[in-house]
């Protein structure tokens, strides 16, 4: 059977999984990665395991639908994670620096007077979060990055660059603008890498990636990478953009949120950027010469918050555990968590915000600490909602949910009840792999966006059963509990 490969690249580990033409799952293989801790609210990974997982599980699925039914690869990845290697010989220069790590807010700070300029051009807000204040970093700290980048051969990427690079034997650096626009050094409206912004932040031109249409043939595989035969590269998009390609984001009104390391709420604006308000503005893809911009609220902690419990705290041992723990309690009896592990991002943007759980008593077990985590989810969303609301001028009414912990029945039920709202589940929660696949598939002429969109189906519904006055006063203490987790690293 034919096949559509997507390279899905996350933050805690990466996953191959093959598509057939009706959207059926073939075969997929997923490998974690460690994560590095060097500081607190620092976050690293080892490029060199991002690009071996990959491999890995890239090698086990074609094992089992063959190289040769493969008729296009897509990939889709963490974004914003920042890689420099030398081009002569492929080896990263320092640890990718993770989209999570917040050692750049003293860098923020300085150039804090530079912020109107970069919002106007880029959509986004001056945040540790973006790939710019982390390259500067690395030039400040990594003395071999100036040398390199003197006599040309220093290559910067998001992990979208960094794979194609090593998946075409380094014969391709490029990005496209979905990725692009999460540097702070594209203009979005004039949609190009900008003299102005590369200059308030350091950055060389010459280490710059090609930005090339988000839906168009990149490059082939190395054949000793995939089965002995060169596969075409034919779509790449950053992970929540994909995610919002695979629920159909281009019909209008569509708001999706991916339930992953993070939370990622994300809406089409069309052809026009919009005002971002508290949130980002930023590019959706680029296809056929038409470019789509979306809205989208960044919620760092999500699922992480899980994980934590599991290799933190070590109250759980896997993510699963958590459902059980907060049914079996009526109510959260007043604990909350605010999940500020590595500070506050839509729409509070507050760096120096750090983690919280209070409404503590004696009589507080384990079973709260789950239960708050998962609400403090739903609570995260809302916030970000809210304000996506303001911004669009309507309210929504569906939300169309993915990722892991969107298999949670008890968070996706708080979630609709919180919210006030239906909220839509896919059979396929995979969606930014979906989504890769899609953009590459359609690209490499196996779908039409017609025949893409009937390939999602749903697999569970979930509507509001909460009155609006419990609704309304849990909401209220969540905000208060936000209040008293922010700016505690400034005290």
């Amino acid at each position: 059977m034919k096949a559509v490969l997507a390279l899905d690249l996350g933050t805690t580990g990466n996953r191959v999984i093959a598509f057939s033409r009706d959207g059926e799952i073939l075969a997929k293989s997923y490998y974690e990665f460690p994560q590095i801790f060097p500081k607190p609210g620092w976050v690293e990974h080892n490029p060199q395991d991002i690009v071996d997982t990959t491999f890995r599980a890239l090698k086990d699925v074609l094992s089992e639908v063959g190289a040769e039914n493969v008729e296009a690869i897509g990939i889709t990845n963490q974004r914003e994670t920042t890689v420099l290697w030398d081009r002569r010989t492929g080896k990263p220069i320092y640890n990718a620096i993770v989209w999570q790590c917040r050692r750049t807010a003293d860098i923020c700070k300085r150039l804090a007077d530079r912020e109107d300029v970069i919002r106007a051009k880029t959509g986004l807000p001056l945040d540790p979060y973006f790939s710019a204040t982390k390259i500067l970093w690395l030039f400040e700290n990594v003395p071999e990055a100036n040398k390199l980048a003197e006599s040309g051969n220093l290559a910067f990427g998001t992990i979208d660059t960094w794979i194609l690079w090593n998946l075409t034997g380094g014969k391709v650096h490029a990005t496209e603008p979905s990725n692009a626009s999460r540097t702070l050094l594209f203009n979005i409206r004039e949609r190009h890498f900008d003299a102005e912004l590369l200059d308030i932040f350091g950055v060389p031109e010459s280490i710059l990636p090609e930005v090339r249409p988000s839906g168009s043939v990149f490059g082939e595989t190395e054949p000793s990478l995939t089965g002995g035969r060169a596969i075409p590269i034919s779509g790449i998009l950053g992970d929540q953009q994909a995610s919002l390609f695979a629920q159909g984001g281009w019909q209008e009104g569509v708001v999706k949120n991916t339930y992953g390391t993070g939370l990622f709420a994300m809406t089409s604006t069309g052809n026009t950027p919009a005002e971002p308000g508290k949130l980002v503005s930023t590019v959706a893809w680029e296809i056929d010469g038409e470019t789509t911009y979306a809205l989208e609220g960044s919620v760092f902690v999500g699922g992480s918050s899980v994980q934590w419990l599991r290799d933190g705290l070590k109250i759980i041992e896997n993510s699963a555990d958590t459902e059980p723990l907060a049914t079996s309690l009526a109510s959260n009896e007043g604990v909350y968590f605010v999940p500020a592990l590595v500070g506050l991002g839509a729409p509070y943007w507050d760096p120096t915000a750090r983690g919280m759980i209070i409404g503590l008593t004696r009589g507080t077990r384990r079973e709260h600490l789950a239960r708050a985590t998962l609400e403090a989810i739903a609570y995260q969303t809302r916030d970000v909602v809210e304000e996506m609301q303001k911004l669009v001028g309507k309210k929504l009414s569906t939300l169309r949910v993915d990722g892991g912990a969107s298999q949670n029945n008890f968070l996706m039920q708080f979630q609709a009840d919180i919210l006030d709202a239906v909220v839509e589940r896919p059979v396929v929660t995979e969606t930014t792999a979906l989504g890769a696949a899609g953009i590459a598939g359609i690209t490499a002429g196996v779908w039409t966006w017609d025949d893409f969109l009937s390939v999602r189906k749903i697999d569970r519904v979930f509507e509001a059963s909460l009155g609006q006055e419990e609704r309304e006063r849990l909401y209220a203490k969540w905000k208060e509990a936000v209040k008293r987790a922010r700016g505690w690293a400034d005290v």
